[in-house]
């Protein structure tokens, strides 16, 4: 890899915090969704329920100790972390005038910490945490009062670490928020906290006003921040999924094109200065009126990102002529018999991210950085403390051969790679412990039970040597 390459992890505030009433906290979408597994989906209660157990209310407690998590990350080596920002620490209901300043102070604290190791910050300042006072209040993203409230918060959270951050994520994986089958509706909740099984009228129109305002926020935000520091760097994260053809059928083959693609249209807005035709035509003939401005046209034009952020963890194979079978994959498509899954259905592919990585360099030109990627594993701790984790060992190095080799012999620009969870931390999609991704054990099970310490994985020092041969021994 390049010396500048970017090594670490990345992590999410509601799945890792807990301290969700704390130092003046507002309640958001994620601290009402209950822990649930792989074969019984998680609820999102209206109000808490005193039978139900709701996972982000502890986390893994990183709120209090943030400091040993990051000195440990120190430890591996890690050159960069990425952290997102709780919405509702810092406006608790999202509508305030004043800040949070006890909110601000820890995110400060936090980030004072990463810097005294050396450790670049990349801030997400939207991953799943809304404060949910605009989901009844305003009814979310479908609003676009919410667009300036997002605009006000953004303002707040950038000048308060003007010069201490260069690295921005406006948002994580919105490009979910059409969901594509029965398991994957979640995410309509857990990107706008509301329930698409429960939304009232034309749910593609909804559906397109919530994922046009939130890119219209993206763009206005990407201004925003260069306004108050023109050094920044902002870039955008996307969860992709390479869709193949099951063969060359020629309707086959444009219907892989088609599901790939269906992904990519809020990047074609964020990269090319224009909302895209084609889907405004899309639009168009469904009779779907999204609120777009004459006003709106600017905001695109100026604000462009400098960088996408990929969240890759398995490809899938597009549904084709004649298919009858019940293998589907989590977003659409059905199971590649060429690859391996892991315990939770998703496919294994490392060829994948670097087919993943050219088609998307090649489209935009852009830098790239692997913001997410990673194992779910129920992994054992040992009676001596050890966890032998080599399943997770060959998963990464895998992944980590083929971005190599799509720097160096494809000569895509991809400038880090950011593993999803290097310490264990609670499932967004199942709210469970033990799908445990990190190189960090912690002893904490699904029931609630375990003392929070923390516990070094084998991935933990084989991870440590990659870093500080930046790759040289994959």
């Amino acid at each position: 890899m390049k010396e500048c390459f970017l090594w670490g992890g990345s992590i999410a505030a509601h799945q890792l915090e807990g301290a969700w009433q704390e130092d003046g906290k507002g309640p958001a979408i994620m601290d009402y969704a209950t822990a649930g597994a792989y074969d019984t989906p998680r609820e999102y209660t209206k109000t808490i329920e005193l039978d139900k157990r709701y996972p982000s209310h502890e986390g893994i407690d990183f709120y209090h100790r943030y400091k040993e998590d990051i000195q440990l990350f120190a430890q591996m080596g890690f050159t960069s972390l990425r952290i997102s920002i709780d919405w509702s620490r810092i406006y608790p209901r999202g509508d305030e005038q004043e800040p949070n300043q006890k909110g601000l102070q820890f995110y400060q604290n936090v980030v004072d910490e990463l810097l005294k190791y050396r450790i670049e910050p990349i801030v997400t300042l939207y991953h799943f945490e809304m404060p949910m006072h605009l989901v009844t209040a305003y009814q979310s993203w479908l609003n676009r009062e919410v667009v300036d409230f997002y605009l006000k918060y953004v303002k707040t959270v950038v000048t308060a670490f003007q010069g201490k951050v260069k690295y921005w994520v406006t948002f994580n994986e919105m490009n979910h928020i059409d969901p594509q089958t029965e398991a994957s509706d979640m995410f309509t909740y857990i990107l706008a906290g509301m329930k698409y099984s429960e939304l009232k009228g034309n749910r593609k129109e909804i559906l397109a006003i919530i994922g046009y305002n939130m890119t219209l926020a993206g763009v206005k935000a990407v201004k925003l921040i260069k306004d108050i520091d023109a050094n920044n760097r902002i870039g955008c994260v996307f969860g992709l999924t390479p869709s193949y053809p099951y063969n060359c059928d020629p309707i086959n083959v444009l219907n892989a094109f088609k599901d790939m693609d269906r992904d990519f249209y809020q990047l074609d807005a964020m990269t090319a200065g224009k909302f895209p035709l084609y889907k405004l035509k899309e639009y168009e003939n469904l009779k779907i009126n999204i609120g777009m401005t004459s006003e709106d046209e600017k905001f695109f034009e100026e604000g462009k990102i400098d960088f996408i952020g990929i969240n890759y963890y398995s490809s899938s194979v597009s549904k084709y002529k004649g298919y009858e079978g019940e293998d589907e994959t989590l977003f659409g498509g059905v199971q590649n018999p060429y690859c391996e899954q892991n315990k939770w259905g998703w496919a294994i592919d490392p060829i994948g991210l670097r087919y993943l990585l050219n088609y998307t360099y090649r489209r935009y030109g852009l830098p790239m950085i692997i913001t997410e990627n990673g194992l779910g594993s129920n992994d054992v701790k040992n009676a001596d403390n050890t966890i032998h984790d080599d399943y997770r060992i060959e998963y990464v190095k895998a992944h980590l051969g083929q971005i190599k080799k799509a720097i160096t012999e494809d000569h895509v620009d991809c400038f880090g790679y950011l593993m999803w969870g290097p310490i264990d931390l609670v499932s967004a999609t199942t709210g469970e412990m033990k799908k445990r991704y990190g190189f960090i054990y912690v002893d904490k099970n699904d029931d609630g039970t375990g003392d929070l310490s923390r516990y070094p994985k084998d991935s933990f020092y084989w991870y440590q040597n990659v870093i500080k041969t930046n790759g040289k021994d994959l």
